[in-house]
């Protein structure tokens, strides 16, 4: 076949370091969620929704067949990070935790998940950041060690 062809759908989760609450203002944390997504179609893997709470995001994007998932997280967080710490000085201190969760995702499931990653403020009224991810890598039968995951 002389034509490559690819849909993948990701669901992106990652936190701030050490859970802190940069992302407590709504008016910032929707614009780094536009910013975002702006850097997902600038590394031509267009998002579909992208939002989060006050310590992280989720992603939801359609990965490009030009570029490795871990190059597209590292460059999502490297250019949201040096932006947001542009924004306020009391931001200089801003940073995405290392790790990070890429959940790969059926076209069935977009319309649930895209309902789920735009009701996140609500979500996080009962459930932390750390129990989600746990469930989130339960679902999908991943094991996580606590000692390194929560940097």
């Amino acid at each position: 076949m002389s034509q490559s062809l690819a849909q993948i759908y990701l669901h992106l989760v990652f936190s701030t370091k050490h859970r802190k609450s940069f992302l407590n203002d709504n008016e910032l944390a929707e614009r780094m969620y536009a910013y975002l997504a702006g850097a997902c179609k600038s590394l031509e893997s267009p998002s579909l929704i992208v939002g989060g709470a006050e310590d992280h995001v989720h992603i939801l994007c359609r990965q490009s067949k030009n570029i490795a998932l871990k190059t597209l997280v590292a460059e999502l967080k490297r250019e949201s990070s040096k932006w947001i710490k542009t924004q306020k000085t009391s931001l200089s201190g801003f940073y995405w935790q290392g790790g990070y969760g890429a959940f790969s995702v059926s076209p069935s499931h977009i319309q649930a998940l895209s309902r789920y990653i735009g009701n996140q403020q609500e979500h996080h009224k009962t459930e932390t950041f750390q129990e989600e991810y746990r469930r989130l890598c339960h679902k999908y039968g991943l094991k996580i060690d606590e000692r390194y995951v929560w940097d």
